[in-house]
């Protein structure tokens, strides 16, 4: 019932959420024949459905790269306690969790892995539910990475012993200052944006994007997470994760939990805000760096995951129910992104779009407010400058529906009976 209200409300959201759907269902049927390939592609849809879903943009032989890059790391990071998203820890406060390696074993592991990962019987058994079954099974990832060209296996290799010293850094390194947060960000996101820059890179189809810009995509979606997961990671059991800088929430309580309770509601939005401003200093260099991309596939499983970022913030600034539940764009809104995220253009305008949304929520009186409106200007101007505004189909503003309720729901039943329909004939 709650999506067929939320299509009522908006109509325009249909029929990208059905193609959204035979796009999903499609994704899960493109396993390979071959036991490691086969492997891989499941777990990868067990570890991250939306990231598997986002690969389908790739051409096969990149496609294939990035998804062993991703499975590596994703079992690193398993051995360090779940670091990134969606588990993204500081290892220092996994140490008392009765699933977590001991320091003086997990370091070492954590310093050679990129050199595991070229060889075909190594494995360690650690994690839980389907981690578990990729570190049992690591040998089918170590396969399928040295069927890889050398290019691709360099750049995983590089990529994977730098993120696996930062995760050793970060056990004895808490995040107090915003240097240390941009500095953790790197280590477990924005090394994902130099290794895709790299594959990228080897593939052929892009020139090599400078550090500064790689580093910017990852970190700008990190934070994004970290700001809108904050009720999650805090309730975290057996311990809460702590992401959110000392420097920036001491400002504001005593102690990061403090930000929850009710009696802190005006401090808690406040402290939201800062943080979403200093997210948002990432925004230029995200759109120079897609800017810059030429193959277009590439640049759609760029984009995509940016213009969520962007909406998602805007649902979270200045919004209490960060504190409370789940914030997130609505499921409709989701696959519009994606199914309209195809030109720079697109980008443009749905950064514009949910940049004046952001604008519209800002408080003079919020004591960020000066530093949050002038990093918007900054992003609308640049979007305003591309010339491609008029293009855009927009995100936010938008006149009410003349559709009559009865009739959508007629639709939504049509759709629903065809969606069923194409979805027996593909099994």
């Amino acid at each position: 019932m709650g999506t067929l209200r939320a299509i009522l409300k908006n109509p325009d959201d249909l029929f990208p959420l059905i193609k959204l759907k035979l796009a999903a269902r499609h994704a899960e049927k493109q396993i390979p024949p071959e036991p490691h390939w086969g492997f891989c592609y499941s777990m990868l849809h067990k570890v991250s459905r939306s990231f598997a879903l986002v690969i389908q943009q790739l051409p096969v032989e990149l496609r294939d790269a990035v998804c062993i890059f991703y499975l590596v790391l994703r079992a690193l990071d398993t051995v360090g306690g779940h670091v990134f998203k969606p588990c993204k820890q500081p290892l220092a406060e996994m140490q008392e969790d009765d699933t977590s390696i001991p320091t003086d074993v997990k370091v070492p592991i954590l310093i050679s892995f990129h050199q595991h990962v070229y060889d075909r019987e190594w494995h360690f058994s650690c994690g839980t539910k389907e981690y578990k079954v990729l570190m049992d099974q690591f040998h089918h990832v170590s396969t399928a990475f040295l069927e890889l060209g050398k290019h691709y296996q360099q750049a995983i290799e590089d990529i994977t012993m730098r993120m696996g010293a930062g995760m050793a850094k970060f056990i004895c390194k808490e995040v107090e200052t915003t240097n240390d947060y941009d500095e953790y960000c790197h280590y477990v996101a924005g090394l994902v944006g130099l290794g895709l820059s790299k594959l990228f890179h080897a593939s052929g189809k892009e020139d090599l994007a400078s550090d500064s810009l790689s580093n910017s995509m990852g970190l700008f979606l990190q934070k994004t997470n970290i700001i809108r997961d904050y009720l999650e990671d805090i309730n975290e059991v057996p311990k809460c994760r702590m992401f959110w800088p000392r420097e920036i929430w001491s400002k504001y309580v005593n102690k990061l939990e403090d930000l929850k309770y009710k009696e802190n509601s005006v401090k808690a939005v406040q402290c939201l805000n800062d943080m979403v401003t200093n997210s948002l200093s990432h925004v230029e260099d995200c759109l120079t760096y897609m800017y810059n991309l030429r193959d277009p596939a590439i640049f759609r499983f760029c984009a995509i995951p940016q213009v969520m970022a962007i909406g998602t913030l805007a649902m979270c600034y200045d919004n209490i129910e960060v504190f409370r539940g789940v914030v997130k764009m609505r499921r409709g809104l989701t696959a519009k992104v994606i199914d309209r995220t195809r030109t720079m253009a697109d980008v443009y305008g749905a950064f514009f779009d949910f940049s004046c949304m952001l604008k519209s929520k800002v408080n003079n009186n919020d004591p960020n407010a000066t530093k949050t409106l002038k990093r918007l200007e900054a992003i609308l101007k640049t979007c305003r400058d591309s010339g491609t505004l008029n293009k855009r189909k927009s995100y936010v503003i938008r006149s009410e529906p003349n559709y009559s309720p009865v009739l959508i729901v007629v639709i939504f039943i049509l759709l629903a009976v065809i969606l069923a329909y194409l979805s027996g004939n593909r099994s």
